[in-house]
């Protein structure tokens, strides 16, 4: 997609509709100029023979080129995506009884962690990654670091608790991200949390003031919501329905902006991390394509000039 950085240059058209519209007008008046030439004779002579239609493709060449490089004024550009500097990523698993559930093969926890293997992978070398797993608490398994077997280890090595403090995992993931080292650069490093959970909070600080936090903070928490709604654990003897909260995960990353994903089998939770791992810890940044305009501008005139002199000894 083609943006226009400058578009009040397009302005610059009008000028060159006016030389467009002026020898269409010319064109379609020629016969009446010749009337009024009486000598005959002396005009055959005048006029090159065998131009034909030849005469307006030098125009017509000089003319786009005064419309491309009016577009060219514009500043047209390009986005393209390149990786944020010194990115933060915070990878935030719930690990709470409820991640038994074998709705998912071979269980949920068990297919969580290798897609999140699979996504802290395709990473690029120059990110941190931090690894937050939560249940009652939250805790720090791994604070932001660029070595990915520690990362690596400490995913494979995740066991079950008892309960879900999903608003936790969100303040913690923030307290984190604040011991990266600035490396002398100004400012905290762009960061992104990926949450991903299968059920609802039932301990800790809410959902909504983990996301006030976030968005104060600057930091999308892109969410995955895991599971399906027959998802069934055993407490004690008791077979317990373990639904995947999929509200408070989506208007999470509304309210922080990042992105909110589902995934019902491990297949799925590899394609979102696929999908995520393509488009967190990056920018859309406009690339400038005027020398592109400007380039085709110039050759177009060069060519009007070029057939210009070739077939009427003149310049158009």
């Amino acid at each position: 997609m083609i943006r226009l950085l400058n578009p009040l240059w397009l302005l610059a058209l009008l000028p060159v509709a006016a030389v467009i519209g002026i020898y269409v007008w010319r064109q379609l008046h020629r016969r009446a100029f010749a009337v009024r030439f009486t000598n005959v004779d002396l005009l055959s002579s005048l006029v090159p023979k065998g131009i034909g239609l030849r005469r307006h493709v030098s125009a017509v060449a000089f003319m786009l080129s005064l419309v491309v490089l009016a577009f060219g004024l514009t500043r047209p550009s390009v986005d393209t995506k390149e990786p944020l500097e010194r990115a933060t990523i915070m990878l935030a698993i719930d690990v709470s009884l409820s991640m038994q559930a074998t709705d998912v093969a071979p269980t949920r926890i068990d297919a969580a962690k290798s897609a999140a293997e699979d996504f802290v992978r395709q990473l690029p070398a120059s990110f941190n990654v931090g690894l937050v797993s939560f249940a009652k608490t939250a805790s720090v398994l791994v604070s932001p670091t660029k070595e990915r077997g520690s990362i690596m280890q400490a995913i494979e090595g995740l066991t079950l608790q008892e309960s879900t403090a999903t608003g936790e995992a969100v303040f913690t993931s923030l307290d984190a991200i604040r011991t990266v080292p600035a490396d002398g650069a100004a400012g905290p490093p762009p960061a992104r949390i990926v949450l991903l959970s299968d059920g609802f909070r039932t301990a800790g600080r809410s959902l909504e003031d983990a996301s006030a936090a976030a968005s104060a903070a600057n930091v999308p928490v892109s969410t995955i919501a895991f599971g399906t709604d027959e998802g069934v654990v055993r407490i004690g003897n008791t077979p317990q329905r373990v639904p995947v909260d999929r509200p408070s995960l989506q208007k999470v990353a509304e309210v922080t902006k990042g992105y909110f994903y589902e995934a019902a089998s491990k297949e799925e939770l590899k394609r979102v991390y696929s999908d995520m791992g393509s488009s967190i810890g990056y920018r859309t940044k406009p690339r400038e394509i005027t020398q592109w305009y400007l380039g085709f501008g110039f050759l177009l005139a060069l060519c009007a000039g070029a057939l210009s002199l070739l077939w009427g000894s003149r310049l158009p």
